[in-house]
């Protein structure tokens, strides 16, 4: 097996807590989701970001996600997943770098032989740490889902190809 980049180092030693998200985790979820995104998406238009901001108000406290959380049960990232595919993660960003969406992302893998992700080509962090996870571009598009002029990219992890 590789060496784990020092970024990475302390994964083997840590357990992280994940559950569902309960509907008293809704504001905490936002408040991840500001603090995630005000740390990584600089390429965000800001009148696009709060257009965003408000959608994401309106689905993510009731949205069913798996929820990290640190050594007091409190949520620290979540993790949309829907089938085999990941439609969303978020870390704090004071808990970025320390295992939190690797853990996401291994308990996703325990049920899926393969796993799909739609990454912002922008957020150059994201993409090198689904490709640090053995994901691989499979697709591109010049914009986003919903049409925004934000590049994204189609990755896919199969277990097969990975092991």
């Amino acid at each position: 097996m590789a060496a784990r980049s020092s970024r990475f180092a302390n994964w083997a030693e840590m357990t992280i807590p994940i559950r569902r998200s309960t509907a008293a985790d809704g504001a905490l979820l936002v408040a991840i989701w500001r603090s995630s995104v005000a740390k990584t998406h600089d390429f965000v238009n800001p009148s696009d970001l709060d257009e965003i901001d408000r959608e994401v108000q309106r689905f993510l406290p009731q949205s069913r996600v798996w929820v990290a959380l640190d050594d007091n049960g409190s949520p620290i990232a979540f993790m949309g997943l829907e089938a085999s595919s990941i439609d969303s993660l978020f870390v704090a960003n004071d808990w970025q770098g320390r295992g939190v969406g690797r853990a996401l992302v291994d308990h996703a893998k325990l049920a899926s032989l393969s796993l799909a992700v739609v990454v912002n080509a922008q957020n150059e962090q994201a993409v090198r740490f689904y490709r640090h996870l053995g994901f691989v571009v499979v697709g591109h598009s010049p914009t986003d889902e919903e049409g925004r002029p934000y590049p994204i990219f189609r990755m896919r992890w199969d277990r097969r190809t990975s092991e």
